[in-house]
């Protein structure tokens, strides 16, 4: 039996209604303005009679195109994705597979409310395939599983998405409070744990500072034997 369309990927069904007027929108061109939309307000700011005004028709309309908010929210993400460029491998698989999470990176970077959305539904479109056949293409020649290989791209985004989450949140900022905190709880002994690692030296660094290194540990430790 076939789902139901809302049951499907938006990828799966047509690009629009079959019934009404001639086509006068695309999804890319919808897709673009939600963007815009959401670049320039945060993801709150998208809604489809938002969009539908942008574009200069109702929201009845753009529903011939898209059917819910949540499909444009998938077409938004999926888009953003197609922003990072698949270079050829370089034969160096854990350097080609950190710059891939740090292109992936600027790109959460450049639109704010990609980070927050990959990790609350992370919804698989046309780039995002894409992105998992380049890095399989990247580590094609690793004596690795295919499965160890899919973990492997999944913690670069799911890391790669949860540093920018920090990042947006204040970063050093942040973590100079936390800092400040944590020594003025460790003075009271009651965590001589937590004491003792802060004798040892200066308290951690900001952890965005150290995201090429944490990330090679992650990779390396799913991927290597």
């Amino acid at each position: 039996m076939t789902a139901p369309k809302s049951d499907q990927p938006i990828w799966m069904r047509p690009e629009r209604a079959a019934v009404g007027r001639p086509a006068q929108r695309s999804r890319a061109e919808i897709t673009a303005i939600a963007i815009a939309i959401a670049d320039a307000g945060g993801l709150a700011a998208v809604s489809m009679r938002r969009v539908a005004s942008a574009l200069g028709t109702g929201a009845a309309s753009l529903y011939r195109y898209v059917e819910t908010r949540e499909d444009l929210l998938d077409l938004m993400a999926d888009s953003a994705g197609a922003e990072q460029p698949l270079a050829a491998p370089s034969g160096d698989w854990l350097a080609d597979l950190i710059a891939v999470g740090e292109r992936t990176r600027a790109i959460m970077r450049r639109h704010r409310w990609l980070a927050g959305l990959i990790m609350t539904r992370p919804m698989l479109g046309p780039h995002g395939v894409a992105a998992i056949e380049h890095v399989l293409e990247i580590l094609a020649d690793y004596p690795a599983d295919v499965s160890a290989k899919l973990e492997a791209f999944a913690m670069l985004t799911s890391i790669t998405a949860a540093f920018v989450q920090h990042e947006i949140a204040g970063g050093l900022a942040v973590q100079q409070r936390n800092t400040a905190y944590l020594i003025h709880a460790v003075t009271s002994g009651a965590h001589p744990r937590l004491g003792e690692l802060l004798a040892e030296g200066a308290p951690p660094a900001d952890p965005a500072d150290r995201y090429p290194d944490i990330l090679r540990k992650v990779l390396t430790g799913l991927l290597e034997p």
